[in-house]
């Protein structure tokens, strides 16, 4: 498979069309078959790792950060960090709470411990603090971009408000600027996205790498009436199936499905991947059986008649 890289906004970096979700990794996924998952990604072409300070910080005897620890290790292991863009999150980990300069900087220092590297490729705020002045983010996030320990910078979960001050202040300074937004965003959760934030992304020139790209899993057609599902996100992912709306969703992209001999979940981000500002979603696989679904939205073009389809019935 020929594997077209994506430029990453304004920035110097080129990312495969999916990210990988590492928030499997140290949770649902062990050490083991997380390196199974990241040996299969990459080797499909993939390049872009998405993860974050604070994975798994919910699960009974976990820290934070093992996410970040498994990646490293892997890395280390196979020799190819040049090869891998990978992306952290901070404001989570129970131990660097926020983003007051003096955390970040710390978070920073202990998410490169975690990964074994020098440098972050792409560091995003995780959650925004309103409380906290953008001219003290950014100016800690510059810190951190002119030591080299990160080379881009980005933000998730965050105001278009908030967004637009952080902007106009890096403008205003010559300091780093934000090159990627990370947004809530799917078939069946538009309006986290689109309106406002998503406008103010494709006016400055920023990328969005949406966050919950198949909806906890309900993207993928398995969560269908009366059927169970083993996943540690079937709470979630089922309550889309009680709504109009869902139901709509589903059935078009079944139709569509068929139409391309592609799984459901392929073509759920096919449409993500083809929405104005969308540069990679990220989804996670537990399994390597998992991927194929993933990896098919690089090659999977849908006509402007089924994409127009998809989003009349996500309306």
């Amino acid at each position: 498979m020929t594997v077209h890289l994506r430029k990453l906004g304004s920035s110097d970096l080129e990312v495969f069309p999916l990210a990988l979700g590492g928030n499997v990794f140290g949770w649902t996924a062990d050490e083991k078959t997380s390196f199974d998952v990241l040996d299969a990604y990459t080797a499909a072409g993939g390049n872009f790792v998405d993860t974050a300070d604070s994975y798994s910080a919910w699960i009974e005897g976990n820290k934070g950060g093992e996410s970040e620890t498994i990646i490293g290790k892997w890395v280390k292991a196979r020799g190819n960090r040049s090869d891998v863009v990978i992306a952290t999150k901070v404001s989570q980990h129970p131990e660097y709470q926020g983003l007051s300069e003096a955390n970040i900087r710390a978070a920073a220092d202990a998410s490169l411990r975690r990964l074994d590297t020098d440098y972050i490729d792409l560091y995003y705020t995780h959650f925004d603090q309103p409380e906290v002045p953008v001219e003290e983010i950014v100016g800690a996030l510059d810190e951190l971009v002119k030591a080299g320990k990160v080379r881009q910078i980005a933000a998730s979960n965050i105001s278009p408000e908030r967004l637009r001050a952080s902007l106009d202040f890096s403008d205003r300074e010559g300091l780093a600027r934000y090159v990627a937004l990370q947004p809530h965003y799917n078939l069946v959760s538009r309006d986290t996205y689109e309106g406002p934030l998503q406008d103010l992304a494709a006016r400055e020139g920023l990328a969005a790498v949406p966050y919950f790209s198949l909806a906890s899993g309900f993207l993928t057609g398995k969560y269908r009436p009366g059927t169970t599902v083993d996943s540690a996100r079937a709470g979630s992912a089922a309550k889309h199936l009680e709504s109009e709306r869902g139901q709509r969703v589903l059935t078009a992209l079944d139709e569509i499905a068929a139409a391309h001999d592609a799984p459901v979940a392929t073509v759920a981000l096919a449409w993500l991947a083809a929405q104005p500002t969308v540069t990679a979603p990220i989804a996670s696989a537990r399994t390597v059986e998992q991927l194929p679904a993933l990896l098919g939205v690089a090659e999977l073009r849908l006509s402007q008649q089924e994409l127009d389809r998809l989003t009349q019935a996500s309306a």
